[in-house]
């Protein structure tokens, strides 16, 4: 028995010491990519809502707005509103990102991704290094738990100053009151957060607040890197 247990664990080690070589070389493509794509803002919002959604054309003149400024758009590289903001990062002359991620359901990467800037991920948590550490702000749109995931997370490693404070706007003001309305009256009440956490992030419809916005942080910061 204890033979066996000893046979399970190596070959679990050398499984495991396999998966090590594979997480550094995705890192090491990110990084490469990544580095030359300037200044950058990620985009978030749900792969599951259509062109027909008003929130598409929403996130196509955010990125309009962005780029325009001379941001790269970053998106998680799938369809839906990701592909809207990858498409209004292409509409505007910037460069267009897209980190896609390997999943059972997920369709081909969006057709507005500058093809030398698409990167294709097994880990979801070396993806989110890369949508953290080149941005210079986060815009999120309506989307599901990946799209609440990636904000909480960014205000979580902000509140804990794991990282620098930068730009975190939430567009589609009517999706997102809800939630706003719950973390005022349960989570803050209770304790759970600081009054000063719920000044980590902005409400608004207005593409070129939120423009203007990241592009002072940039200059402020002088291009500062999250981490």
């Amino acid at each position: 028995m204890f033979d066996d247990e000893k046979q399970r664990s190596k070959r679990l080690l050398a499984i495991d010491s396999w998966r090590v070589f594979r997480i550094i070389s995705e890192f090491v493509d990110g990084f490469e990519t990544m580095t030359a794509l300037g200044p950058s803002v990620s985009i978030f919002g749900s792969a599951r809502l259509p062109p027909a959604s008003p929130y598409y054309n929403m996130a196509i003149d955010v990125a309009e707005h962005i780029s325009r400024k001379g941001f790269a758009v970053i998106t998680g590289g799938g369809p839906g509103l990701m592909e809207a903001a990858n498409k209004g990062a292409q509409a505007a002359g910037g460069n267009s990102c897209g980190l896609s991620i390997d999943l059972p359901n997920e369709a081909e990467p969006n057709h507005f991704i500058d093809r030398r800037y698409q990167l294709q991920f097994r880990y979801f948590f070396i993806r989110k290094v890369m949508f953290i550490r080149y941005a210079q702000g986060y815009v999120f749109l309506p989307g599901g738990f990946g799209t609440l995931d990636e904000l909480f997370e960014a205000l979580t490693l902000i509140q804990t100053e794991k990282i620098n404070r930068f730009p975190i706007y939430l567009m589609g003001t009517s999706y997102w009151l809800g939630l706003i309305d719950w973390l005022k009256e349960r989570a803050l009440r209770d304790g759970c957060i600081a009054p000063k956490d719920l000044n980590l992030f902005k409400i608004t419809n207005d593409p070129e607040e939120v423009a203007i916005g990241i592009d002072q942080h940039y200059k402020t910061s002088k291009g500062q890197r999250n981490f």
